[in-house]
């Protein structure tokens, strides 16, 4: 979000924060950085936390810190219209203590005409709560448009390293376009024509390799790719459903890629302010 708002996306951050310090530290933050947090929910309880921890290729792994809340409140919406982008993903599209409103806001948004982008970013720390969520995880397939997910999302979640094998068996079903990353290995893209039928087997395959980048920390690569991703949808305005064609694709890939390398440059998970003024 950070990133988006300092390419001067209009960006709204739908989620909730602790009612401490780290919490109030997150929200000014957002504001500093053209992130509305008009829709952001401050919580009576401590800010959850998360640490990352390198090793000696730079990838992070993760360790969570949060106080439980039984009781959630409703969450403040935004009004959405046709072409917006709505991007939602993690955990917290999952929790079932939030899960009914998570899940009247998407289809509302479905409604509304934006366009859905759903990164799975399933962490194995979760992995004791896949049979409390995985229903909710094939659910939030259906209402996108675009489901991006890792190699260790699919391995985590179903066992299973083959991109097509995950495409045709686990997305396709559900959501017609797929992006399957594997750290520096090749982007790989499914999408199902438009004129197609999922039974025709009339797919749109291609791999983006990924261009060489001297990382100081993997730690953001995923969201700050999702960044790029939206950046250039917003230049794109695409209608409903989103069927792209190759040179779409060609295009939204190669500025989700810049953005990862950018943020893969330093210490941070979210583009330079240079990086962001260049785009302009």
């Amino acid at each position: 979000m950070v990133s988006l708002g300092r390419a001067g996306v209009s960006a709204y951050f739908i989620s909730e924060v602790g009612n401490n310090q780290p919490g109030a530290i997150i929200l000014d933050f957002m504001k500093e950085n053209g992130v509305s947090t008009e829709y952001v929910n401050v919580l009576p309880v401590k800010q959850p936390v998360s640490m990352a921890f390198l090793n000696e290729k730079n990838d992070a792994e993760y360790s969570f810190y949060r106080d439980a809340l039984d009781i959630h409140p409703e969450f403040k919406l935004p009004q959405i219209q046709t072409g917006d982008v709505v991007l939602f993903g993690s955990f917290f599209a999952l929790n079932p203590a939030v899960r009914p409103q998570v899940r009247a806001f998407l289809e509302y948004a479905k409604a509304a005409g934006a366009i859905l982008y759903y990164d799975v970013n399933f962490r194995p720390s979760h992995r004791k709560d896949l049979g409390n969520v995985l229903g909710n995880i094939e659910e939030n397939y259906d209402y996108a448009d675009v489901v991006r997910g890792s190699d260790q999302d699919f391995i985590t979640l179903y066992g299973i390293d083959d991109p097509d094998k995950v495409y045709s068996e686990k997305i396709l079903p559900h959501c017609r376009n797929f992006i399957y990353t594997k750290s520096v290995e090749p982007i790989e893209v499914r999408s199902l024509l438009a004129t197609a039928a999922p039974e025709a087997g009339n797919i749109f395959k291609k791999s983006y390799p990924v261009a060489p980048v001297e990382t100081v920390s993997t730690i953001g690569a995923g969201d700050s790719f999702n960044a790029g991703f939206i950046y250039g949808l917003s230049k794109l305005a695409p209608e409903p459903y989103l069927r792209l064609a190759e040179t779409q694709w060609d295009s939204l890939i190669a500025i989700a890629q810049a953005f990862s390398a950018n943020c893969c440059t330093s210490m941070y998970n979210y583009v330079t302010k240079d990086f962001a003024k260049s785009l302009k």
